[in-house]
C-alpha cells in the first residue's frame, strides 16, 4: 500500500519559515540545489519522515486553499507547543481537542499560512 514518506512545505519567505520552524520545532535546514529555492528539513528524529521547504511556486491568492495535505506532529505536550507557536507567529486554527482514548490534537497556521497539526498520546483522553 502506498504510504506518505515525504512532506515539503511552500513558503512565501523561506527565511521566516524556516525561522518558525526551526524556533518551533527545532529543525535545521540544509540548501539543495534546485532550479526553485529549496532546503533539505533535518528534523532530528531518528527515522523520522524526511522533508523539504521550498519557495512557495505561484503567490497565494486570499480565495484559494493553502493546503492540499495537512501534516501532524507528535509533541510531548500540545498546550507547550501552541504556546510556542503562538509566539514564534502562528495562529489557532482549531483549538486543542481531545481524539478519545488516543491523545490530543490541535491544529495551526503558520507564518506563511499553511495549517499543521499538532498530536500528544494520552490514553485518557476523554
Amino acid at each position: 500500500m502506498p504510504a506518505p514518506c515525504y512532506f515539503e512545505i511552500h513558503a512565501d519567505d523561506c527565511v521566516r519559515a524556516q525561522k518558525f520552524y526551526g524556533g518551533v520545532f527545532g529543525w535545521s535546514f540544509v540548501p539543495f540545489p534546485s532550479d526553485v529555492e529549496y532546503y533539505r528539513i533535518n528534523t532530528h528524529e531518528p527515522g523520522a519522515m524526511e522533508g523539504g521547504l521550498l519557495k512557495r511556486p505561484v503567490p497565494w491568492q486570499p480565495t484559494q486553499a493553502v493546503n492540499a495535505f495537512v501534516v501532524t506532529l507528535f509533541v510531548p505536550s500540545v498546550d507547550d507547543m501552541i504556546e510556542k507557536a503562538i509566539a514564534a507567529g502562528a495562529m489557532v486554527a482549531m483549538a486543542k481537542f481531545a481524539v478519545k482514548g488516543m491523545g490530543w490534537t490541535a491544529y495551526l497556521i503558520d507564518t506563511e499560512k499553511n495549517v499543521f497539526g499538532l498530536f500528544q498520546k494520552d490514553a485518557e483522553a476523554a
